[in-house]
C-alpha cells in the first residue's frame, strides 16, 4: 500500500513547495498533544458537578462505558490513518472512503468542534489564573486580558514550530496531571472512608448505570461523557509531523484515550463527592469547582495548587486548539475547499503560519465576546452546549469510513469481522443513539445552534464546490483490497 500525499493526488499541488516538518515529534509527544486537546483538569472542573447530578453519582459506569466506545473509535482513526496519513485525517478518510460531500461537512464540523471546545475552557481561565495569586476577584476585563494574553502567547508557539509546541505542552502537562491524579487519589479516599461531615460517600450505586437510588439518567450522562472524551483525536491532525506518521498517530490516540479513561474515572468518582451537592453545584456555576474540592481537601496550598493544574490545562488546551485546527485548516485548504492562502507553510518554521494565524485570531475574539458581551451569552452557551454532539457526528463518520474502506475484510476472517466490522458498528450505533436521544430532549435554543452550524458548512461547501472549484469532489472513491497488509511505515 503506497501512501499519498494529500497534494499530489488529482493533479492538485499545495500553494507552496513548503512541507510540515516530517519526524519532528515523538509517539510520546503526540500523546500529550491528544490529552491535552482533551483538557483534562478544565473539562473535569467544567463538567464534575453536572455528571454527578446527571448520573445520581453513577458516574463510573458511564465513563468507562464511553471510554471503551471511544478506544473502538480510536482503533478505527488508527487504521485510516495507515492508510493516508494526511492532516485533512477524518476530512479525507470520509471525502475518499463515502463521499466527497459528506468529507467535506465532516472537516467542517471538526473545525468548528475544536473552536468551540477551546472557547468553552477561557470560562475558567481567568479565575484559576488569579487564584493561583491568591486572588478571588471577579474583575472581567482581567479575564479578558488573561485570555487574549494566553492565546497570543500559544499562538506564537504553533507558529514557530511543532517542535517547541511538544515541548510545551509536555512540560505543563507534567504539573497538570501530577496534580490532578494526585488530588484524585486523595479525593477517593475522602469518599471512601466515611468519616467527613457533608460529603457525599461512595456507595454501591456509584458502580451502577441507574446511579444511587435508581435516579440517573444514563442517557444524559453519556452526552457530558461524549464532551468530556473529545479531543483525542488531535493525536491525527498532527500526523505529517510525527515519526513514523502512518504508525505512531494511531497508537497516540489509542494510548491517549486508554490514559484519559483512567484519569478522568479516577477524577470524576473523587471529586463529585467530596462537597455536599449544593455547594459544588454553587462551585460549579463560578467557575471554581476543583479549587473548592481541592480546599476541602488539603486546605489553601492544595486549592491553589489545583487553580495551577486548572489554568495550565486551559492553556495548553488553547495551545492544542490553535496547532490541530490550523492543522485541519491547512489539509482542507490544499484541496482548495478553503482559500489556497490557508495551505502556505512557512519555509522558516515549517509550520502553517496563514491557518494558525487565523484559527488564533478567531479564537481570541470569540473569547473576548464570550467574557464581555453577556447580552448574547445565552445564545453562545446554547452553541458551545452542543460541542459533544459535533465530537460524536464526525466520529461516527470516521467509525463508518473505517468500515467502508476496509469493507473487503470484514468477512476475510473472525478478527476481522468483530475488529473492523462488528464493533466499530456497535459504537457508532452507540453515539448515533446518545445522539437523537440527546437532540431529543435538548432545548430549540440548542437545536437551532446546531442547525447553523450544519447549514453554515452547506454554504461552505457550496462556495467550495462552484466558486473555489476544488477537485476534492471529483475524487474517485477508494477502498482497501480484501489482502491488503497493513503497513509498518
Amino acid at each position: 500500500m503506497t501512501d499519498q500525499s494529500a497534494t499530489a493526488v488529482a493533479g492538485l499541488t499545495p500553494s507552496g513547495e513548503t512541507k510540515l516538518e516530517p519526524n519532528a515529534i515523538s509517539t510520546a509527544q503526540d500523546t500529550i498533544i491528544g490529552m491535552a486537546s482533551s483538557a483534562p483538569a478544565a473539562t473535569v472542573g467544567l463538567t464534575v458537578a453536572g455528571l454527578a447530578v446527571a448520573t445520581a453519582y453513577g458516574s463510573t459506569a458511564v465513563m468507562l462505558i464511553s471510554g471503551a466506545a471511544m478506544l473502538i473509535i480510536a482503533n478505527s482513526y488508527r487504521r485510516l490513518n495507515l492508510w493516508k496519513a494526511n492532516t485533512g485525517a477524518s476530512f479525507e478518510w470520509v471525502g475518499r472512503a463515502i463521499n466527497p460531500y459528506l468529507g467535506f461537512l465532516t472537516g467542517w464540523l471538526m473545525i468548528a468542534a475544536y473552536i468551540l471546545g477551546t472557547v468553552s475552557a477561557v470560562l475558567v481561565l481567568g479565575p484559576n489564573v488569579l487564584a493561583v495569586f491568591g486572588d478571588s476577584s471577579t474583575n472581567t476585563s482581567a479575564y479578558v486580558a488573561i485570555a487574549v494574553a494566553v492565546t497570543l502567547v500559544m499562538l506564537v508557539i504553533a507558529v514557530i514550530g511543532i517542535k517547541i509546541t511538544a515541548r510545551v505542552q509536555v512540560g505543563m502537562a507534567a504539573i497538570e496531571y501530577l496534580i490532578l491524579f494526585g488530588l484524585s487519589i486523595a479525593g477517593v479516599l475522602w469518599v471512601t472512608s466515611g468519616h467527613h461531615p457533608g460529603a457525599v460517600h461512595f456507595t454501591s450505586g456509584w458502580l451502577s448505570l441507574n446511579g444511587v437510588d435508581g435516579k440517573g439518567d444514563a442517557i444524559s450522562g453519556f452526552l457530558i461523557a461524549v464532551f468530556i472524551y473529545g479531543g483525542w483525536d488531535g493525536t491525527l491532525y498532527v500526523n505529517e509531523e510525527v515519526k513514523q506518521r502512518r504508525v505512531n498517530p494511531g497508537r497516540s490516540a489509542v494510548l491517549a484515550v486508554a490514559l484519559l479513561a483512567i484519569l478522568y474515572t479516577l477524577a470524576q468518582v473523587g471529586f463529585q463527592g467530596v462537597l455536599s451537592p449544593g455547594k459544588l453545584a454553587t462551585a460549579s456555576d463560578n467557575g471554581t469547582a476543583l479549587t473548592a474540592v481541592a480546599q476541602a481537601l488539603g486546605g489553601g496550598f492544595w486549592a491553589k495548587a489545583m487553580a495551577l493544574s486548572l489554568a495550565l490545562s486551559v492553556i495548553a488546551t488553547t495551545g492544542t486548539g490553535i496547532v490541530l485546527t490550523a492543522r485541519i485548516v491547512y489539509g482542507m485548504a490544499t484541496y482548495r475547499t478553503l482559500p489556497s492562502f490557508l495551505s502556505n507553510v512557512s519555509p522558516r518554521w515549517r509550520t502553517p503560519v496563514a491557518s494558525s494565524v487565523v484559527v488564533g485570531l478567531v479564537l481570541a475574539a470569540l473569547g473576548v465576546i464570550y467574557l464581555v458581551a453577556t447580552s448574547v451569552q445565552n445564545a453562545f452557551n446554547n452553541v458551545i452546549d452542543v460541542t459533544g454532539l459535533l465530537f460524536s457526528i464526525f466520529y461516527i463518520f470516521t467509525a463508518l469510513a473505517a468500515m467502508t474502506y476496509y469493507r473487503r475484510r470484514i468477512l476475510s476472517n473472525a478478527s476481522d469481522f468483530v475488529l473492523v466490522g462488528i464493533l466499530p458498528l456497535a459504537a457508532a450505533v452507540f453515539l448515533g443513539y446518545i445522539f437523537v436521544k440527546s437532540v431529543a430532549v435538548a432545548p430549540w435554543e440548542q437545536r437551532w445552534a446546531m442547525i447553523g452550524i450544519i447549514i453554515a458548512g452547506l454554504v461552505l461547501m457550496l462556495v467550495a464546490r462552484f466558486i473555489l472549484r476544488s477537485s476534492f469532489f471529483k475524487l474517485p472513491r477508494e477502498s482497501s483490497p480484501k489482502n491488503a497488509v497493513e503497513a509498518t511505515d
